[in-house]
């Protein structure tokens, strides 16, 4: 098997969870909304919805904002490449495996705004050798294409294997499974009760990376 390896971005190489928390503050402060607001936004988030005009949307009737929903869904995209951040042990970690000949790249959902802000601001544009993001590219995980492209701008064929890497029982470990690649997913606690077949399971990306640096 190839060494190539895929990696989510938001909560894998990324903690957009944290980041969230920081916008929920600023969001809540920025609009008079009080503490309790902050609370609320994030369990909001915590409920799971994917959609972030509906997301917005729900924001926007809660506190009688006057704001359209797109123009707060808009600066929401704006703000958190700014809030993101990607550890330097993560940095070093994606490094070590380019050193040892790892072919590494992103493969994200969301919005070319977001996501490609992210990846530039947190330096992680050249610490991979590519990235393939559904909002650029018109298909998202768990659609095999987004593999497919990801892996061809690392220049290598994604028929010779590989592995993915993330948190997202559907997109990520069962659109890598249907990709042809090995999985490695991190659980976060967020999908309890829920049955899975990846062939590692860890609870952050650098034991992931490490399983990845044990591959001969």
């Amino acid at each position: 098997m190839q060494r190539l390896a895929l990696f989510d971005l938001d909560n894998t190489l990324v903690n957009l969870d944290e980041a969230f928390q920081v916008w929920a503050g600023e969001f809540a402060d920025e609009h008079g909304l009080g503490r309790e607001a902050t609370g609320w936004l994030i369990s909001l988030d915590q409920a799971g919805y994917p959609h972030r005009e509906v997301f917005f949307a729900k924001i926007r009737d809660r506190f009688a904002l006057s704001e359209p929903v797109e123009e707060l869904w808009s600066r929401y995209r704006r703000r958190m490449p700014y809030l993101v951040r990607c550890r330097p042990v993560v940095m070093d970690g994606l490094s070590r495996l380019r050193t040892s000949g790892w072919k590494v790249a992103i493969v994200t959902n969301g919005t070319a705004d977001n996501q490609l802000g992210k990846i530039q601001r947190t330096g992680l544009a050249e610490a991979v050798d590519a990235y393939a993001l559904s909002g650029i590219e018109g298909i998202r995980k768990p659609d095999v294409g987004l593999f497919e492209i990801a892996a061809q701008r690392c220049g290598v064929d994604l028929s010779d294997g590989g592995w993915m890497v993330g948190d997202h029982l559907v997109a990520d470990i069962g659109g890598g499974q249907a990709a042809g690649l090995r999985t490695v997913w991190i659980d976060r606690g967020t999908w309890p009760g829920h049955e899975h077949d990846a062939d590692h399971v860890v609870t952050d990306v650098l034991q992931a990376m490490e399983i990845l640096q044990a591959k001969r």
